[in-house]
């Protein structure tokens, strides 16, 4: 059996209406991540939200390998103006961020949403509360273990999965 390479593989290239929103996430590793995992989920867009995002940069894109120049993104400041006119669009606001009262990933139905917004927060804070009361859905991942958190962009990844998941076997 031989490794299939970028090029050999039979993936369908496949875009679901999924915006990812990055309040203030502004590790250049983690934001060349997030370009990397977009794109391997077919992710429509991202925008991220915030002051001196590091989007250019050598840590950024010696971690985005090159998927920053295929998916689509915008820069803004102002977080809840962008909610705002995501939701006059028709998106659904799904925050990921453990709360009292915050559904795990496997509770949801995500492919009865024609369209979604996934909003991530900073390394340290999270999303912010406003963001979070602004918000449809707010979601989190199972944990097991001692720590109550995960780094933003390994939860994104699973979060993706389980909404492209669903999504593909609804169609």
């Amino acid at each position: 059996m031989s490794q299939l390479t970028h090029y050999t593989t039979n993936f369908t290239k496949r875009t679901f209406p999924i915006t990812l929103v990055s309040d203030q996430v502004s590790n250049a590793p983690n934001i060349g991540s997030l370009f990397r995992i977009c794109d391997a989920f077919g992710v429509e867009k991202v925008i991220f939200c915030g002051e001196n995002i590091p989007v250019f940069g050598r840590k950024m894109t010696k971690t985005a390998r090159a998927t920053e120049k295929v998916v689509p993104f915008e820069i803004k400041q102002d977080i809840h103006s962008v909610i705002s006119k995501l939701q006059k669009d028709g998106y659904t606001i799904i925050s990921l961020e453990i709360t009292e009262k915050s559904q795990s990933i496997h509770t949801i139905d995500f492919s009865k949403f024609e369209k979604i917004a996934l909003v991530i927060g900073d390394e340290n804070f999270g999303v912010n509360p406003e963001t979070l009361y602004e918000s449809d859905i707010v979601t989190h991942v199972d944990m097991f273990g001692q720590n109550s958190s995960m780094n933003v962009v390994q939860a994104t990844n699973i979060v993706l999965y389980e909404i492209t998941r669903q999504h593909i076997l609804v169609k």
